[in-house]
């Protein structure tokens, strides 16, 4: 939507005791493709203002009975977020303050253009839109950290109780004739819950720090072959164990991205180590980039289990597990993916997922590519 675009079916409210005055913005707006309601007094617009919940109301500023001041205050308390235009036919600079400073959007005196009105309530309405998002966000937000903070106490609470329960098993063991095989049990068995809190603990970091872009606002030139081979290093012990072949095709010579290296790897390694995980014994992971149009892809391919079509579109959504029996058998916090979206999206790049069950998945990730003139111009 152009910025000076009418908004379609929005409902106006014009309150003015002049007939003509009220008949001609009714016409011109209209013509504007909104629906328009006109009153003779701020008692009659009042109710209306009520029933309708317009998104803009203009109103005269002086009027028979109750005032155009007193009418903006009025519509306020029934809804802050309604914009208000004041006309009058007896504009000074004074009345235009008095105006603004009791809660107007703007000020149009009398006689105007039909543009004019139409410019200046799209506008309003535009603010209003603005507003009305801001606030949705921040709701959005409030919802989102109190689901965080249920999410995190429930995950938190069950590997605790479970360690308590294995240290109370440990502390009861006593004479038992196989004392020293059941505590090495034990042992382990807390030693893998606290590893997967420590995991958890490490994405909220992760995510955190990314939100604060702390992180992204770097732009240094990052070695993708080095960022990659030192993935594979970490990770090439667990898969030797789940008999997964690692493999790099990346291109002769430079493949950088410009960016922060520790965001570059945390991306990467949350996609390696997906691919691992939900691959298959005698599965392979490959990894490949090119350069292309000032853009490095690197796609992340392996050759597992898969992800039902009906879950790709919830992916990259905090908190997200797939909820397939497959996919249950392995641990996760549902953050993985959600911070590689918010680290390429930081960096001004794009990240898409191709996948078929039982026969793979593709992540592809497109970066802007490395170019010396950053370095001169930092």
């Amino acid at each position: 939507m152009a910025k000076d675009d009418p908004t379609p079916n929005e409902t106006i409210v014009v309150i003015d005791d002049d007939y003509a005055m009220r008949l001609s913005c009714r016409k011109i707006l209209e013509k504007s493709g909104f629906q328009v309601e006109t009153f003779e007094d701020g008692v009659q617009g009042l109710e209306g203002v009520a029933r309708l919940k317009p998104g803009l109301v203009v109103v005269d500023l002086k009027m028979p009975g109750m005032s155009g001041l007193e009418v903006i205050a009025r519509v306020h308390s029934i809804d802050p977020n309604i914009i208000l235009v004041v006309i009058t036919g007896y504009a000074t600079i004074d009345t235009a303050v008095e105006a603004m400073k009791s809660g107007a959007y703007d000020f149009l005196p009398k006689p105007f253009a039909p543009d004019e009105l139409r410019l200046i309530v799209n506008r309003g309405l535009e603010r209003r839109r603005l507003v009305l998002e801001g606030h949705r966000f921040e709701v959005e937000r409030a919802l989102l950290k109190r689901r965080f903070v249920t999410f995190v106490s429930h995950q938190l609470q069950t590997p605790l109780v479970a360690v308590h329960q294995y240290l109370d098993v440990l502390k009861r063991l006593g004479d038992h004739p196989d004392v020293t095989v059941k505590r090495e049990e034990w042992i382990n068995r807390c030693l893998h819950r606290i590893e997967a809190m420590q995991v958890m603990v490490k994405e909220w970091l992760e995510l955190s720090a990314v939100e604060s872009e702390a992180l992204t606002r770097s732009r240094d030139e990052v070695n993708l072959r080095a960022v990659i081979d030192d993935i594979f290093s970490a990770y090439q012990p667990q898969a030797e164990t789940e008999q997964v072949a690692l493999e790099s095709d990346l291109p002769e010579g430079t493949c950088a991205v410009a960016g922060d290296r520790h965001c570059v790897a945390v991306l990467f390694d949350n996609l390696v180590a997906n691919a691992i995980k939900y691959n298959r014994a005698g599965g392979k992971v490959t990894v490949a980039a090119e350069v292309r149009n000032g853009e490095v892809t690197v796609s992340v391919a392996d050759t597992g289990i898969g992800i039902p079509e009906k879950y790709i579109p919830f992916l990259f959504d905090e908190f997200f597990r797939v909820k397939d029996e497959a996919a249950r058998k392995t641990s996760g916090s549902g953050l993985g993916l959600a911070i590689c979206r918010r680290i390429v999206a930081e960096m001004g790049g794009s990240i898409v997922v191709e996948s078929k069950v039982n026969a793979g998945s593709v992540f592809r990730v497109s970066l802007p590519a490395w170019r010396q003139k950053e370095s001169n111009a930092a």
